[in-house]
């Protein structure tokens, strides 16, 4: 196990339907901690970066209108895995596609309001966690209940 850092983002579609406390809460019950949080309307350069890769495609144009048309949550979550079990967490980013339990198959019905962004790799996290957070922005600390949740590896 890989203790790892991911980015999350809670969308103006989450915002704007009171979910926030339900999905931060879901990801500290599981064990993952929070190192970095922040509320703000992403700014377009911000989010233009952030969707990249999508550039060209028929929903990009429609995707970055969205994700700045209203306040959004941002966090940073560490655990062991953290990028992979957030992944499963959320659910497949077609809402039609998540199993129920997901936040996505929870919540959402359409994959242009699908709730939620989660970096995909680790590498991916990496980068979305620069481009949200500046080092100054994330905190390092024991949470008491971590000798609860992580069993010890060799001595």
């Amino acid at each position: 196990m890989v203790v790892e850092r991911t980015f999350v983002m809670i969308k103006p579609d989450g915002v704007q339907r009171g979910l926030v406390g339900e999905i931060v809460k879901r990801f500290e019950v599981r064990g993952l901690k929070i190192v970095g949080l922040k509320f703000r309307v992403l700014p377009k350069n911000v989010a233009e970066e952030q969707y990249e890769m999508h550039v060209g495609k028929p929903f990009y144009e429609s995707l970055i209108e969205y994700v700045t048309s209203g306040p959004v949550v941002e966090m940073v979550l560490e655990g062991e895995n953290a990028v992979e079990i957030v992944r499963r967490m959320t659910g497949a980013t077609n809402p039609s596609d998540a199993a129920p339990g997901t936040i996505r198959g929870d919540y959402a019905v359409d994959i242009g309001r699908n709730i939620v962004h989660a970096a995909d790799t680790p590498e991916n996290a990496d980068r979305e966690i620069k481009l949200h957070f500046t080092s100054g922005e994330l905190f390092s600390y024991r949470r008491i209940d971590e000798e609860w949740l992580l069993e010890k590896k060799g001595s």
